[in-house]
């Protein structure tokens, strides 16, 4: 219009804001680099950390529970002996399979006879030279054992000789994965966004003093005591003026399962346990076996071939310490024979 200027409504700006803290996700354990044990001045440093082998330990129920398995099965067929208990027996059996090395004291009377075998925590045993051996709970403080006093089982590793190493180190990216998806999946519902979602507003009718209202009710809506409903009245609106758009939520939770089940069947066949004796629920209509048969199985590659090497401990001792029932299911005809001596 001639005479009259025109006045341009002023551009109004998007507003973006995220709804709470950021959430950390666990990324690892201390687990060192391989490489190869050095020697410190004492003694000789395991060559991955003990430490982080023992957190790991109860990473995931697969990984613990295939471990308590075994020794469990070895611990029912063990004979028990005047110089070694069937709980000094089972410590020993539970150090070999988690670190890959096991360690046992001969107690000797002043007659320099044996009066009992002591099991020595793995974790804190230490190899020196010429076969001597420390304990180092302490750093500050460590005790060394009596010459000839440790006998020291492991499980042999292709890159040096001086500790062995556990065989399931190749499945322990998927039990981190899988304790990563589990705390991920906690921190997901604690949170209260769960997948999360996009509150998109495009109705100009709602004002600054409207936003920080929304932002206000939304942000008290999370954390203890979430999933409750929020009442948003907007007089004036327009159809689609204010939407909730969720962000992949349905993916993240497909992605959980997935990332479960492969982890789990890793970790699985890392320790060669069948699913029957983990407590695996199948998923299939035709179920997952005889369980007794995979069991007599287990044993057979498994818990017959650990035993034959428990038995080293009767050569080094000059005696028969260790020794084994025959692995027994009430109920079953045929079972696998013992392990001759």
């Amino acid at each position: 219009m001639a005479g009259s200027d025109v006045i341009a409504a002023p551009k109004k700006d998007v507003e973006a804001f995220t709804f709470g803290e950021p959430e950390t996700v666990l990324n690892g354990r201390d687990i060192m680099d391989y490489s190869e044990s050095w020697f410190n001045g004492r003694w000789y440093e395991p060559p991955i950390s003990f430490d982080g082998l023992a957190k790991t330990y109860r990473v995931s129920p697969h990984h613990s529970s295939a471990i308590q398995v075994k020794k469990n099965v070895l611990v029912k067929m063990f004979k028990p002996h005047k110089l070694l208990s069937r709980q000094e027996f089972e410590k020993f059996v539970l150090d070999d399979i988690v670190f890959g090395n096991a360690y046992l004291e001969k107690v000797e009377s002043r007659m320099r006879t044996p009066m009992r075998l002591k099991h020595s925590l793995a974790k804190y045993t230490r190899r020196a030279k010429n076969d001597r051996y420390w304990f180092a709970h302490s750093y500050a403080n460590p005790h060394e054992f009596a010459e000839g006093s440790i006998f020291h089982m492991l499980q042999p590793d292709i890159n040096q000789e001086v500790y062995g190493l556990p065989e399931y180190l190749s499945s322990l990216q998927s039990a981190w994965l899988n304790e990563s998806a589990t705390v991920f999946r906690r921190r997901y519902y604690d949170n209260g966004s769960h997948a999360g979602f996009i509150l998109y507003i495009n109705d100009a009718s709602q004002s600054a003093d409207d936003i920080d209202s929304i932002r206000k009710a939304l942000k008290d809506s999370k954390g203890p005591g979430n999933f409750r409903n929020l009442f948003l009245y907007a007089p004036d609106g327009k159809k689609d003026g204010i939407q909730v758009i969720p962000i992949s939520e349905v993916m993240a939770k497909d992605e959980f399962f997935n990332i479960k089940n492969v982890t789990r069947d890793d970790l699985m066949a890392g320790h060669r346990v069948p699913p029957q004796m983990l407590g695996v629920i199948p998923t299939n209509t035709s179920g997952l076996g005889d369980p007794s048969t995979a069991a007599k199985v287990f044993v057979a590659n498994e818990a017959m071939p650990m035993q034959e090497r428990y038995r080293a401990i009767n050569d080094w001792l000059g005696e028969e310490v260790i020794s084994f029932e025959p692995y027994v299911i009430e109920g079953l005809e045929s079972q696998p024979p013992a392990s001759s001596g």
